[in-house]
């Protein structure tokens, strides 16, 4: 679809979206009334590299949301237009078992939906989010079906997924990163099963969160069809204290394949990465005290790295870092972040966690993108 059939199609959905649309049921007794509502946004990007021509400003999304809700039944979607292609975000359905307004709150979901892994929603603030996004570990959606529970301090998640959102490695056009089928690495995602805790508590100030995620589950070879493990394990924890945040996560994972490399896609490229990490994180962020024009301001920084764990001379240690800032103004919602990466892909390197000899040092780039929801 073009940007300007996408933009068309937007806007009408758009406009519907600007208030909820409801239907009542005729039975008040029956419960709440069924709703469907109907939502988007459009965001604007600018980028400046210095290690390649600028970018923008320029139209860098188009989306789609729709959600509703009939009785403990429920469901969400989201699609979104890039420059060069469209991909699913989301498309799950649901049904909730507790209803937590006098006790514990749990629901079951099925459909192309976020893997509970590690923080939660994402393990950064940024718009650029952390390394783990781009090793498929942070902000990732897969098909399968997950139950979740929410008993006082207690959270828990139990997942097992068939794939990834589109059953194939070899369509590169998607939002979050996945296997990927290539020449060299011809695999692609099979089946996996998850399981996720946190705790929550409150003392001397601080509000705290603590968990732990673990998955298990298997890579094709879509060459000679055979099976191979793929594990992740993660801990990770939260600190709030006013304004203030802290975070810290660990995580683990490991393609259990003969080559020391695995391939990976998103937004129109496959790229590679070691086959096995540790991935630490750490992120600070700030929210400013509301001075001003804008209803909302916080600043972050957002550290993290592959360390790839696997021994061959091949693979090297990858960094990210982003500073930087939101703003928020009614439906407007701007990022302002410096990224900073040594060996990083998305930031001028070959990869994550590979050498290449020739572009292993640090590279930076200016990001300004400006969106607004509805």
């Amino acid at each position: 679809m073009s940007t300007t059939r996408a933009f068309k199609a937007w806007a009408c959905a758009g406009l519907l979206g600007l208030a909820p649309v409801a239907w009542a049921q005729s039975d008040t007794d029956a419960g709440e009334a069924p709703a469907f509502e109907l939502g988007g946004a459009v965001r604007f990007n600018y980028g400046w590299l210095d290690y390649g021509p600028s970018s923008g400003p320029e139209l860098e999304l188009l989306r789609l949301d729709a959600r509703g809700t009939a009785g403990p039944a429920f469901f969400s979607l989201q699609y979104r237009w890039y420059d060069g292609f469209d991909a699913v975000h989301h498309a799950y359905a649901g049904w909730t078992l507790e209803d937590g307004r006098d006790g514990p709150a749990s629901d079951i979901r099925a459909g192309v939906q976020q893997v509970p892994f590690g923080l939660l929603p994402t393990a950064s603030q940024s718009f650029w989010f952390g390394s783990g996004y781009y090793l498929g570990i942070e902000d990732d959606y897969d098909l399968g079906v997950v139950w979740q529970r929410q008993s006082g301090a207690h959270q828990w998640h139990a997942g097992v997924f068939a794939g990834d959102e589109y059953g194939t490695g070899a369509n590169f056009d998607r939002y979050s990163f996945d296997v990927a089928t290539t020449e060299d690495l011809p695999y692609r995602e099979r089946e996996r099963g998850l399981v996720r805790y946190e705790h929550s508590s409150e003392a001397n100030g601080w509000e705290t969160t603590w968990g732990a995620s673990a998955f298990a589950g298997r890579i094709e070879n879509r060459i000679d069809g055979r099976k191979h493990d793929h594990t992740g394990a993660a801990v990770h924890g939260q600190w709030v204290r006013g304004p203030l945040t802290l975070q810290a996560q660990w995580a683990r994972y490991r393609y259990d394949t003969p080559e020391p490399r695995i391939a990976m896609s998103a937004f129109m490229f496959p790229f590679e990465i070691a086959a096995e990490a540790d991935v630490p994180t750490f992120n600070v962020a700030y929210a400013v005290p509301r001075t001003g024009w804008f209803d909302s301001i916080t600043c972050y920084n957002n550290a993290s790295a592959t360390l790839p764990t696997g021994r061959d001379p091949g693979l090297r240690d990858s960094i990210q870092n982003v500073t930087g800032c939101s703003f928020g103004k009614g439906p407007m919602l701007t990022y302002v972040d410096w990224i900073a990466g040594k060996n990083m892909w998305f930031a001028g390197g070959p990869g994550i966690g590979v050498r290449d000899p020739a572009n292993d040092g640090w590279h930076s780039r200016l990001n300004i993108n400006v969106g607004f929801y509805f």
